[in-house]
C-alpha cells in the first residue's frame, strides 16, 4: 500500500477508526461492494445500475478520485479504516463552490450500524472543507434510509424533502431529504461530540 495522508482518527466502539486518502489498493474492495453486494441491498440503496456501468468504469472513476491535491479535482475519495483495515469510503463530488454532494458507504457489512459513521462525521465534513475550496455541502439522502437519516439528525436538520429526478451519483429518482452544511457549522459538530463523550 502506498503512503496515504491520514486526515483524522477516532476511538470507536469497533476500534480505532481513521479517515485517510483513498489508495489504489482500496479500489478492489469498493468494486466488490458495488458488484457483489446483491440485488436486494442495491435495491434498498436505490441504485440505477445503468449509471453504475461496468466494473472497469467504476475502477476508473475511483482511480480519478484518489486525492491529487489539485484544487479543480471534481471527485475526491477518502478511505475509512478500522484497526488498519479498509472498512468503507466517502466521496466528495464537486460542481461549484456552493453545489457539492457527499456519499458515504461502510463496505464491511459487520461494521454497519456500529456508530462508526456517527463518530467520524465531524472529521469527514472537516476533511471535505479542508481538501477543496467549497462553501456549501449538500447531503441528499433517501427518506427510507432510516439509519443514515438518524445519524445525520444528530448534526444537521433536514432543510427540505422532495422528489428528485436526477439525484447525485448513481441513485435512481426518488424522495430525498436535503440538508446543507457550511464551513461555519464544523466547530459545532465537534462541540456535540464533546458533549456526548
Amino acid at each position: 500500500m502506498g503512503l496515504q495522508r491520514v486526515h483524522a482518527s477516532a476511538e470507536t466502539t469497533v476500534g480505532l477508526a481513521e479517515l485517510r486518502d483513498l489508495d489504489r489498493e482500496d479500489i478492489d474492495s469498493i468494486v466488490r461492494f458495488w458488484y457483489n453486494s446483491g440485488d436486494e441491498f442495491l435495491e434498498f440503496l436505490g441504485i440505477d445500475r445503468s449509471l453504475l456501468e461496468t466494473v472497469e468504469d467504476t475502477r476508473r472513476r475511483f482511480l480519478r478520485a484518489i486525492p491529487a491535491g489539485h484544487p479543480d479535482q471534481q471527485s475526491i475519495a477518502f478511505a475509512i479504516a478500522v484497526n488498519g483495515r479498509f472498512a468503507g469510503y466517502t466521496l466528495l463530488n464537486r460542481y461549484t463552490p456552493d453545489l457539492n454532494y457527499s456519499h458515504w458507504h461502510i463496505t464491511n457489512p459487520s461494521l454497519r450500524a456500529s456508530g462508526l459513521s456517527t463518530a467520524l462525521y465531524p472529521y469527514r465534513i472537516r476533511t471535505y472543507f479542508d481538501s477543496a475550496p467549497i462553501n456549501c455541502l449538500t447531503h441528499q439522502t433517501r427518506t427510507r434510509n432510516a439509519g443514515v437519516n438518524r445519524m445525520l439528525d444528530r448534526y444537521v436538520p433536514v432543510a427540505e424533502t422532495r422528489y428528485i429526478e436526477q439525484p447525485d451519483g448513481v441513485a435512481l429518482p426518488g424522495e430525498f431529504h436535503l440538508r446543507y452544511v457550511f464551513r461555519k457549522d464544523i466547530p459545532g459538530f465537534f462541540e456535540r461530540v464533546r458533549k456526548t463523550v
